[in-house]
């Protein structure tokens, strides 16, 4: 028996999940609303993550701060430290830095919980019972993931941003309301949108790769692991490609 060659089985699997993706966008639409276990999978997604990715945030601003100033003092503007690294954060930074902290902590979650259900045989039993385990599992999931990823997001750009104050004013002085102030003047609205947009395709891309490797998983909690795992790796990748192309989309539409 010959082996299946590795970029055919990469192809496969690309065609895999389109097929799963389209299989939400349709079930989306149609009734029963699984509201209930919508704002349920909000909570746990998005505020039992808050305190990880305000975490990150905190420290990512305060560090950027710090390795920046030497830089800055050397060509004579550490003035203009809050207006780079405002720019950084919420342009580039805060958007992917929240997005693969959210893929490591969410993505292997939704992987690795429905890959438990599979493989125990749970999904099976649902669909017996006459519940649409799709609806109920698949697409609460991905909506709540792509509709909190943003939020999370703006949370970490305004905590960084609080961070890179502190980190300001541990070896110089600069009072709060004129941080703010450089901050909100530096911004524009082409910096803000396409960060923003991006991040609902960010957190799309978590929720759908996470649900379609706990969906399909096998081979008992062998495969439950590989379904973890397989979703954070293909969901960061999958975040880069995004900011890659949103890059080159918001070029071209002018937003640079």
């Amino acid at each position: 028996m010959t082996e299946i060659p590795s970029f055919k089985i990469f192809l496969n699997e690309i065609g895999q999940t389109s097929r799963f993706a389209y299989r939400f966008l349709i079930q989306w639409f149609k009734p029963r609303y699984e509201i209930a276990e919508f704002f349920r999978q909000c909570y746990v997604i998005g505020y039992k993550s808050l305190p990880l990715i305000g975490l990150t945030g905190f420290i990512m601003g305060l560090v950027l701060t710090m390795q920046l100033r030497p830089t800055m003092i050397e060509y004579g503007v550490e003035s203009q430290i809050p207006v780079i690294v405002a720019i950084a954060i919420v342009r580039e930074i805060g958007p992917v830095i929240t997005a693969l902290i959210f893929a490591g902590k969410i993505g292997s979650s939704i992987g690795a919980e429905l890959g438990s259900m599979k493989v125990t045989e749970q999904i099976d039993a649902m669909e017996v019972s006459g519940t649409n385990p799709f609806k109920y599992l698949v697409v609460s999931r991905v909506l709540a993931t792509t509709i909190m990823l943003p939020v999370l997001v703006m949370l970490s750009d305004a905590i960084s941003l609080y961070g890179a104050y502190l980190g300001v004013n541990i070896r110089g002085m600069t009072s709060f309301h004129f941080f703010w102030i450089e901050v909100f003047d530096s911004l524009s609205f082409n910096d803000v949108l396409p960060a923003f947009i991006k991040t609902y395709f960010f957190g799309f891309a978590v929720g759908i790769i996470g649900c379609y490797k706990g969906f399909n998983s096998n081979k008992g909690t062998e495969g439950v692991g590989k379904s973890a795992n397989s979703a954070v790796v293909l969901s960061s990748i999958l975040i880069f490609i995004i900011d890659l192309l949103a890059v080159q989309v918001t070029d071209l539409l002018g937003f640079n």
